[in-house]
């Protein structure tokens, strides 16, 4: 069960990630200058997007649990008010894009990358409430085990995003030459293309309309508001708790000079790639763990949890792997060959996935420990010990070995390192101990 909800979800978040992934590769074939504004660009968009999806990733257990009781009305209750704290929370953030500069500027940017990292963002920022949506829908699906529409749609999403690329970027069929913000162009169109594909399905599909999922949208449920809120903002915090962490080593990174922070985006988002598929069997470990609760059956809450877990660990040892033995190959791929300073920055992102390989496991585990709480709607207690691990450890350990002891970007990663062993650590113990125990009751955790 874990492999049949996870291995969809998995290659929807690959293909989710594949979006960036080919947003990089592209603008790596344009230009370092707009590939780092891009990297930058992308990294501080994401910080902002992760916390709103706090409330799509609590419409996920909510759905999973009442599904499970047969409780079509809360099923759209939850959904429903996930759409509109996610669409609320897009609409506030757009002031933080369009100003964005000044941030980058603050953050001492290199001067080349500020003004296209700017442009890129304030393009991108109107991307973010259809992104936000997809999310809610795609959490709302796999809750009900409809995993393969988001799967085909997101890939679909991916040649459109491709395609959108050559155009804007480069500046092709007609279309003047836009570089960093024809991304930020693409995007906004695969993003609308994407809802409106996933929320078409779920409005016309006749298993689903049971949930009349729009009826009535524009009808406010204060109550279920408050509950998805309560259970959202603090996943979305936990959620910002790692990504910022990562945004902070990109800056860090860009302290030391533009070609390191190529490589680090490089290696970053070939990292962040694997990472979905850790990402993909910690949603089917919520769904598992969160029907198991709406059942009131412990066993098999922890017969999940167990083959979930299981399941995250063979795959982290095939990721370290083939960092170690495919880094440079991996890393080119991202460059041009006439790129000046391709084998610079082919070095130094070889370097930093071999650090990558080291935390692997405890990527894999602190992520899979935060499926499993979330499917027990335990998300207080983590966010907590993903704020302490990733910015009370991780990053002065970052800032210590990179920039204090002039380690550079390998130090800003073994960083990073320790940051994620201990939210791993901490996460694996609370659930454990708690709702994962022998005598446990899910019901009540």
């Amino acid at each position: 069960m874990v492999l049949a909800l996870g291995l969809p979800l998995a290659g929807s978040h690959l293909a989710q990630f594949l979006l960036a992934v080919t947003d990089t590769i592209m603008l790596g074939w344009y230009g370092v200058a707009d590939l780092a504004a891009g990297v930058i660009g992308a990294a501080l968009f994401f910080a902002v997007f992760t916390f709103g999806t706090g409330f799509a990733n609590a419409v996920m257990p909510m759905v999973a649990t009442a599904a499970a009781s047969e409780d079509d009305t809360e099923v759209r209750r939850a959904t429903r008010m996930g759409l509109w704290l996610s669409i609320g929370f897009g609409l506030v953030a757009l002031p933080l894009f369009w100003f964005s500069g000044t941030l980058l500027a603050l953050l001492h940017q290199p001067e080349d990358v500020v003004p296209l990292g700017e442009a890129y963002m304030r393009v991108l920022g109107f991307s973010l409430v259809p992104a936000l949506i997809v999310m809610v829908l795609k959490n709302y699906l796999a809750a009900l085990g409809r995993t393969q529409v988001a799967l085909w749609v997101t890939v679909g999403a991916v040649f459109l995003n491709v395609a959108l690329n050559w155009v804007f970027i480069f500046g092709n069929l007609g279309v003047p030459e836009m570089g960093v913000r024809g991304a930020a162009a693409a995007t906004i169109l695969v993003s609308l293309a994407t809802a409106a594909a996933l929320a078409l399905y779920c409005a016309g599909l006749p298993a689903l309309r049971r949930y009349a999922l729009f009826q009535r949208f524009w009808r406010a449920d204060w109550l279920a508001m408050v509950q998805v809120w309560r259970l959202g903002w603090p996943i979305g915090v936990a959620l910002v708790a790692e990504t910022a962490l990562f945004s902070a080593a990109a800056i860090m990174v860009g302290w030391i000079g533009t070609h390191e922070l190529a490589a680090h985006g490089i290696a970053l988002e070939i990292t962040a790639m694997l990472f979905m598929v850790h990402l993909g069997f910690s949603n089917a470990a919520t769904v598992l763990v969160g029907r198991a609760r709406g059942r009131r059956d412990q066993s098999a809450l922890r017969s999940g949890a167990l083959t979930a877990v299981g399941v995250s660990v063979v795959f982290a040892l095939m990721t370290m792997v083939v960092y170690v033995t495919s880094g440079p190959f991996l890393v080119g791929l991202f460059l041009s060959p006439a790129e000046p300073a391709r084998a610079d920055i082919i070095a130094i992102g070889a370097s930093f996935l071999i650090v990558a390989a080291v935390f692997q496991l405890a990527d894999g585990a602190q992520v899979m420990a935060m499926g499993l709480l979330r499917g027990v709607q335990d998300t207080r207690g983590p966010m907590l010990i993903a704020a302490f691990s990733y910015w009370g450890v991780g990053l002065p350990t970052s800032y210590f070995l990179g920039i204090r002891l002039d380690y550079g970007g390998e130090g800003v990663w073994a960083g990073l390192v320790v940051g994620l062993s201990v939210a791993a650590l901490l996460l694996m113990m609370r659930f454990w101990r708690g709702p994962g125990r022998v005598d446990a009751q899910p019901w009540h955790a």
